[in-house]
């Protein structure tokens, strides 16, 4: 992560803190950045096993990689940052962990929007950890109807594999650090065509907030994401409006 933010100015700036989902890294993230235009400072997190990071063990445990990555977040943020996270799927349940530990630090989350996930109290019934290679692939490809390129290459293959499926045994035996719900907005996004996680699922973090829930629907699947970056920018602009 970059130094520490200190100057006055960035504490009139609103920062977008993206956490990525299973097998993803930063960098997913980058493209964001000239749609965000001068609305946000899209800011990913970095976790270990992947890109910059790659020589590094992978989390295998929500809990403990909030937790390890609280300092560094911080950190980039700066003292006093106003801050909207954005997660999918294990992103959402990550964000959710960090929205906890923030709200003890000096950083005023605004609100947390969460993507391609049922409530954190809800644990996937179809797993793919523990699976053959080959078997764990086909699982995690039927879950997100979709498939990296990098995958059909031995070599990136060998080097992604291991962080894919650490990924997927944090996120499929995740389970919340509190019962307590967070006290700032959420708003929930799904693909309206995702098998993976239903509507109802979808609208279960109504619970998770003591605050304002709202719940967007986007055509697609799990991974609708991929191409609609505007679109969902527009929706987190739109959902903050409300608060001003």
């Amino acid at each position: 992560m970059k130094e520490p933010r200190t100057s006055g100015d960035d504490r009139d700036e609103t920062v977008l803190l993206c956490v990525p989902f299973a097998g993803a890294g930063p960098s997913f993230f980058h493209p964001w950045r000239e749609p965000a235009g001068d609305r946000w400072r899209v800011v990913p997190v970095e976790l270990p096993g992947r890109e910059r990071r790659l020589l590094e063990t992978p989390y295998r445990n929500v809990v403990e990689a909030a937790k390890n990555s609280i300092d560094d977040i911080v950190t980039e943020l700066g003292a006093g940052a106003r801050t909207v996270l954005f997660g999918h799927s294990l992103g959402a349940v990550l964000a959710y962990e960090l929205v906890h530990l923030l709200s003890t630090r000096d950083v005023h989350v605004e609100r947390l929007v969460v993507s391609g996930s049922p409530g954190p109290w809800t644990q996937r019934e179809r797993r793919a950890t523990g699976l053959p290679d080959d078997e764990f692939l086909a699982r995690v490809e039927e879950f997100a109807g979709f498939r990296h390129e990098a995958l059909d290459h031995p070599e990136l293959r060998e080097l992604i594999l291991p962080m894919l499926q650490a990924d997927c045994e944090m996120h499929e035996n995740y389970v919340p650090s509190t019962d307590e719900p967070v006290s700032v907005p959420i708003c929930s996004l799904r693909g309206d065509s995702d098998t993976l996680v239903t509507a109802e699922e979808a609208q279960q973090w109504r619970d998770a907030t003591t605050s304002e829930f709202n719940y967007v629907e986007f055509p697609g699947g799990h991974m609708y994401l991929v191409d609609l970056a505007q679109e969902i920018l527009n929706v987190i602009e739109a959902e903050s409006a409300r608060d001003r």
